[in-house]
């Protein structure tokens, strides 16, 4: 049930008049029999009666104000609470990004470095390709000048080898010694020739040999060097940016004070829950259910960005309904009997919280004794319900009855002729 001063349109401190009068006021103009056509207008009232029943009472009243109290105390430290995680949340954020951006600078310092490194590195191997291809030109310029000369020496011999074979085939040198001796010349001049040739096609396989790998390395060296270093620092970057994200914190939870009728627990109706935040949630009321019961709505409490949605807990309270009141999953109500029927017994009809019950008053019934009909109170499951519990009460009429009293004088002093 809502506030019954809201109800009613009271004041805190209305006094026991005011109520009276606006109770009044209010339960004349919302009378189903005025307001035929409204359909909800039997709920209204009945929910008038409910506030006027709860504010009439002074102990009732009072209860409840200490417990409206106590909720709003509560409220005050739930939000001193919300504002508390808010700012510890807000400073949480700034250092995880303060964190990140660190992280992040110092991977970019570090990579920076190992560019630096690369290029120095791609740099010393462009001076050993260079310092390679001087060598490799000095050698060839001696291998062309070996040439030459080798050619200039060659050309003397030939031609006096043509000399000496264009004469008579027939004519023999004078002297034996000289054509030994120009013989061996011939033979020395020969294999000069012979070597020549043999070492210049070997340097030149040389030189050609030393000038395609040296470009080679100095073409595809520099730009692997630098590749590899940069792809595993940004492979390690990735993955720490991969981290699992840490397991959020859940808000606190929302307490909320629900005031029912019996009736409502009955039917199992859907009632409306106003919070603090002043959002109005739906509670359905479920088997098991009854006075005192704490309910947890999850997922439908405060909402705090970086944490978990957190909980509403629904404390039930239910308010008294005529005679009948809530005791665990009993319901108990007051029967008041004559004397007469007391002793003697009866039959009669009460009114129960969902209409008439027929009792059976067995003879000699005192006011500590109650009579138990079962499976008549609050569902506790979906096959097992509570008791109805009639508490006895022995009253007498408003007028004095002379036969009866006659009968105690002589129940207690005795027969006197």
């Amino acid at each position: 049930m809502r506030d019954p001063y809201s109800i009613l349109g009271v004041r805190r401190d209305a006094g026991s008049d005011e109520i009276k009068a606006a109770w009044r006021s209010k339960a004349k103009t919302s009378h189903p029999d005025q307001n035929r056509d409204d359909p909800n207008a039997t709920q209204r009232f009945a929910e008038i009666g409910q506030a006027y029943d709860l504010l009439k009472d002074k102990e009732k009243r009072s209860r409840y104000d200490q417990r409206l109290s106590q909720m709003e105390a509560m409220k005050r430290e739930q939000t001193i609470m919300q504002q508390r995680e808010e700012a510890r949340a807000a400073a949480e954020r700034a250092r995880q990004a303060k964190a990140n951006a660190e992280r992040i600078m110092a991977d970019l310092a570090k990579i920076e470095a190992e560019r630096a490194k690369a290029e120095k590195a791609a740099e010393a191997l462009n001076a050993k390709v260079e310092s390679a291809r001087a060598k490799a030109k000095a050698a060839e310029a001696q291998a062309e000048t070996a040439a030459k000369a080798q050619s200039s020496a060659q050309n003397p011999n030939s031609q006096q080898n043509n000399t000496t074979t264009s004469g008579p085939a027939d004519a023999a040198p004078a002297d034996p010694a000289a054509a030994a001796s120009a013989n061996g010349a011939e033979h020395v001049d020969a294999s000069a020739d012979n070597k020549a040739q043999t070492d210049a096609p070997l340097n030149a396989r040389s030189d050609s040999g030393k000038k395609p790998d040296d470009s080679a390395a100095a073409d595809s060296a520099p730009g692997g060097i630098f590749a590899l270093p940069v792809i595993g620092l940004i492979s390690s970057l990735v993955r720490r940016i991969r981290k699992p994200a840490p397991v959020l914190e859940k808000a606190p939870d929302i307490m909320a004070e629900a005031t029912i009728a019996i009736d409502d627990l009955l039917r199992q109706n859907t009632i409306s829950l106003h919070l603090s935040d002043g959002r109005d949630i739906r509670l359905p009321l479920e088997p098991g259910h009854t006075d005192g019961t704490i309910v947890r709505l999850e997922g439908k409490g405060l909402k705090i960005p970086g944490m978990l949605t957190g909980d509403v807990l629904a404390s039930l309270r239910v308010m008294r309904t005529g005679a009948c009141t809530v005791d665990g999953y009993d319901i108990h109500t007051v029967l008041k009997l004559p004397l007469e029927d007391a002793v003697l017994g009866c039959d009669t009809t009460i009114e129960g919280p969902s209409g008439p019950v027929q009792v059976s008053i067995p003879a000699w019934s005192g006011s500590d004794q109650s009579i138990r009909l079962e499976n008549q109170g609050l569902p506790i499951s979906e096959n097992e319900r509570g008791a109805l519990v009639v508490d006895i009460r022995i009253t007498l009429a408003e007028t004095p009855n002379e036969k009866l009293r006659d009968l105690m004088k002589v129940m207690k002093h005795g027969l006197f002729l």
